[in-house]
């Protein structure tokens, strides 16, 4: 059994790659083989998982009953079948699209600053599998990336970014499969990604939002399953403490207060993403990662949640102008 947050999810559902490659377009940046390992998955599958033990330890079952209102104020959620159900402290853990956020603000998410990313599932066959190899294109969007994540049955390949400094997405994911695949054919699966724009009161009062529904998305790596793992963990001990206070309306101070950590670390990769992402920058960004100095270790340190992000941007600032000379000196004289 492999457990993930003190959890035994089961490891037959994960593929395990410890061999990283990263490149922009047909360009080999790194390929690293030896890389910390990465657990790969289904969301269907893992998080049915996930619910199978919620509903072992007690929780009620209301899946497929369709939502009519969430009464804030009334502290009732109303669905369409007439059901009724109050609450003393509410957590939203209901995803970008979230119910709860736009009870409390009106909508879900900025459109200014939300990303947006497409994918698809690509099969094959057991009898011949690709490289299990985790692969990540910088070029393959602005402000974003490309990728081929391998899993058991299938490997998933996509493109995301920035929403608005993308609006041909679905060109640039057509472009990115037949430079991969050869063809573009498969189903293709859409969803918003809040990308960093976290909310910086993620609430009010004793209705709390966790994982995607506050904004709680990597602002470089677009993950977001541990930091809503966490959240949704903070918000928990946060509205038993409330709850155990009887003061049910506490529930927003205490998840923020806990928040704190999680918040800096998220303005720290914004800054980084600074240094990363645009088109001046990318360059010196890529170059430094290629040349294999302390810098891609950190970065895969990051990717492993074994390192923060203040750490790699010393190291990529330190190494900038070292990167610059080599672009400037590899540049063809005329």
């Amino acid at each position: 059994m492999l457990r993930i947050f003190g959890m035994d999810v089961g490891e037959p559902m994960f593929l395990e790659s410890s061999h990283l490659r990263f490149r922009a377009g047909k360009q080999l940046i790194s390929d690293v083989p030896n890389a910390p390992a990465m657990w790969l998955t289904m969301r269907r599958d893992f998080d049915d998982r996930l619910c199978q033990l919620a509903l072992a330890a007690g929780a009620v079952n209301f899946t497929g009953q369709a939502l009519d209102r969430i009464l804030p104020e009334q502290n009732e959620i109303r669905l369409k079948n007439g059901t009724v159900v109050t609450f003393q402290v509410l957590l939203g853990c209901d995803g970008v699209n979230s119910a709860v956020a736009r009870s409390l603000f009106g909508r879900a998410f900025d459109p200014q600053k939300i990303g947006f990313g497409l994918e698809i599932e690509a099969p094959f066959d057991p009898q011949n599998p690709p490289e299990n190899v985790v692969d990540v294109d910088f070029s393959a969007a602005d402000w974003g990336y490309g990728w081929s994540f391998p899993k058991r049955m299938t490997t998933t390949l996509g493109v995301g970014g920035i929403n608005a400094k993308n609006p041909a997405m679905k060109q640039k994911l057509r472009d990115f499969l037949m430079h991969n695949q050869g063809k573009d054919e498969w189903r293709v699966k859409g969803q918003y990604l809040p990308f960093g724009d976290f909310r910086r009161r993620p609430g009010r009062k004793n209705i709390l939002l966790a994982g995607d529904a506050a904004g709680l998305v990597d602002p470089v790596t677009g993950e977001g399953i541990a930091l809503a793992m966490h959240s949704g963990e903070l918000a928990a001990q946060a509205a038993i403490r409330a709850v155990r206070q009887n003061v049910a309306t506490s529930a927003l101070r205490h998840y923020k207060r806990a928040l704190k950590p999680t918040h800096r670390a998220l303005r720290q990769a914004k800054i980084w993403r600074l240094l990363m992402f645009p088109k001046p920058m990318r360059g010196v960004f890529q170059s430094a990662l290629a040349s294999g100095t302390g810098l891609q270790e950190i970065y895969l340190n990051i990717l492993a949640g074994k390192a923060e992000y203040k750490d790699i941007k010393g190291a990529l600032v330190s190494r900038a102008p070292k990167a610059v000379f080599r672009m400037l000196r590899s540049k063809p004289r005329r």
